[in-house]
């Protein structure tokens, strides 16, 4: 009998779930249809069941839509006695006389609203959210100053306040409300910032909101002297402008007040050599060594000085050679005083690198590389970077089995590391460069499958040269011939690159090499710093190959040099999104999208910055 009972029970509680279900089903099914009438009688059977937010809203919006007023008005009262203390149902009978044209009675909820909340910061904040989403910015303001009054410094509400005036376009009053909170606590500085940044367009020419905000932080810097917080801010206010030498002053100022250690004025350095000031960095981080050596960023600012130098020099890629010897000779002397070791590896490397690319002074930098890798103290990755530039020299003098011979052993010490690699794509090209092409191939089909999204591109391109050129005339002439090229070009002997190039144009003038050679010969001009005959070459390119598999190494070239070198950023866009609209398919267009962001200024995302 009891079984029976319990059977019972458990059948009865089991349809009753399977009536729920099916309610809940044709519910949503005629409510996403659109079908309010149909769905009127489920919506009311589950929130009947059910007593929601969720439920209610669906159940309320079916009485609107079928007309049904009165029993909406009434459903909706009768709600706000079951939940009294949510704001979202108030606003809603609100709203619902604002539609019947009753604003006496919409009004009077809206001023109860805001009476019953001022005293709880919590619901301030609650009605004030709500009542901006539903556009009511001008209650949402009175929510505000009502909060305001009643809580006092407890909590301020500046974030609020300045959010409200912004939407209703009162800048003067938004600026003073930010700036406000920073005198109330100035640990907000970089929430600030970050609100300032979205709502001001810094790189506007002549942009209102801007002097207005510059104004402001200049009368409260002066007015309230022994505050930092507005110096501080005129400092960052000068850098968004990228008004530079402005910022510096500024910089410089703070750091005689604080009688600091320089950091502020190296860190804004960092930042002017990130924007390719260099001149300017330069003057920063001699600010920063006047502090004297026993201070701690002065070893910090002599190498950062170098390294502007280095950054010069290889992204110009046409100093005069004076210029570039008197470079040379500020790293021997900042090497003389500081030693070889490893603490000073970096600015030795980069001596190398200008010596050997830029000087031609292989020589010297092979000696420098070998001098270095007999440090005490370098680590083992330390030691293989070293000997992968010494190889990178030794291909430059037309020793390339002495270079392969040390891309093996990087390439044997780190099988399954970006460095191992990137040795074994270089020893790749020696022997691509020798003609041994099927032994070259056989490498490059391992690395199509790197870890390193870069070498794996590199090595596919390579690999399809050879696939696509090698065999297309019966003794393979042309193909040895550009590999030769290649050697040359990589060996900086451009013109005898270019007499080799052009032989494969006379001698095989319909060969599928015609679009590589444009773009080899843009490669050349561009290791030369020529820009413009770069850019004329790779537009050939374009004009002449636009369905070939060139086109959109051509249009990322071009977009790189407008970017980087030139600072054409709307030639650079048109450039990048060419890639991306018109080769979808390729390589380049995950890297096309995330710089088009940057130019334009789009917020990144992690995976973006990575």
């Amino acid at each position: 009998m009891r079984s029976w009972m319990l059977f019972l029970f458990l059948l009865v509680a089991l349809s009753g779930m399977t009536q729920v279900s099916t309610d809940q089903q044709l519910a949503q099914y005629y409510y996403s249809s659109g079908d309010f009438e149909k769905a009127l009688p489920y919506c009311q059977q589950v929130f009947q069941k059910e007593n929601s937010k969720f439920t209610f809203l669906r159940y309320y919006t079916c009485l609107i839509k079928t007309k049904k007023d009165r029993d909406a008005e009434k459903a909706l009262k009768k709600q706000m006695d079951f939940d009294p203390y949510a704001v979202d149902y108030p606003i809603l009978l609100a709203e619902f006389y604002e539609t019947h044209e009753e604003p006496k009675a919409a009004n009077k909820i809206y001023q109860r609203l805001i009476e019953e909340n001022a005293t709880s910061s919590v619901k301030v904040l609650e009605v004030y959210k709500a009542l901006k989403e539903k556009g009511k910015l001008e209650l949402s303001l009175q929510m505000l100053e009502k909060g305001r009054k009643n809580l006092g410094d407890t909590y301020p509400l500046h974030l609020q306040f300045a959010d409200v005036f912004a939407q209703l376009n009162q800048t003067q009053k938004m600026v003073e409300e930010y700036l406000d909170l920073l005198e109330f606590n100035n640990e907000f500085k970089e929430q600030v910032q970050t609100a300032l940044a979205q709502r001001i367009d810094f790189t506007q020419a002549n942009n209102p909101t801007s002097d207005l905000l510059k104004e402001a932080l200049i009368d409260r810097s002066q007015s309230r002297s022994s505050d930092l917080i507005f110096a501080e801010m005129l400092q960052w206010y000068f850098t968004q402008r990228k008004q530079f030498s402005l910022a510096l002053t500024q910089a410089q100022a703070l750091d005689k007040r604080e009688n600091s250690t320089g950091y502020r004025v190296y860190e804004l350095a960092n930042v002017f050599a990130q924007n390719k000031d260099y001149v300017l960095a330069r003057k920063g981080y001699k600010y920063v060594l006047s502090h004297g050596k026993e201070k701690g960023f002065h070893f910090m600012s002599e190498n950062a000085i170098l390294h502007t130098y280095f950054l010069e020099v290889t992204e110009k890629r046409n100093l005069p050679l004076d210029t570039i010897q008197s470079i040379i000779t500020n790293y021997k002397e900042v090497i003389l005083r500081l030693g070889k070791s490893r603490n000073t590896i970096t600015i030795l490397k980069e001596l190398a690198q200008i010596q050997g690319l830029y000087a031609n002074q292989v020589d010297e930098a092979i000696t420098l590389l070998r001098e270095i890798m007999v440090l005490p103290g370098l680590s083992a990755i330390q030691s293989s970077e070293i000997k992968m530039l010494l190889g990178d020299f030794y291909v430059l003098k037309n020793e390339i089995w002495e270079a392969s011979l040390l891309y093996m052993q990087i390439d044997s010490d780190y099988k399954f590391e970006t460095i191992g690699f990137e040795a074994k794509f270089k020893n790749a090209r020696i022997f691509y460069y020798d003609g041994d092409f099927q032994f070259a191939q056989s490498q490059l089909d391992i690395l199509k499958q790197s870890t390193s999204k870069l070498i794996a591109n590199d090595a596919l391109k390579l690999s399809l040269l050879i696939t696509d050129n090698y065999g297309l005339d019966s003794n393979y002439t042309a193909m040895h011939q550009f590999a030769q090229a290649d050697l040359l070009l990589e060996q900086h002997k451009y013109n005898q690159a270019f007499v080799l190039y052009d032989s494969i144009l006379t001698a095989f003038p319909y060969h599928g090499l015609a679009d590589e050679i444009l773009l080899r010969k843009s490669q050349a001009f561009q290791q030369q710093g020529n820009w413009n005959d770069a850019i004329l070459l790779l537009e050939k390119l374009l004009k002449s190959y636009a369905e070939d598999i060139l086109a959109d190494d051509a249009l990322f070239q071009l977009g790189d040099i407008y970017q980087n070198h030139l600072g054409d950023k709307e030639k650079a866009i048109e450039n990048y999104k060419k890639i991306i609209f018109q080769y979808k398919g390729s390589l380049y267009v995950v890297e096309a999208r995330k710089r088009l962001r940057m130019l334009r200024g789009d917020k990144l995302d992690v995976e973006d910055q990575m």
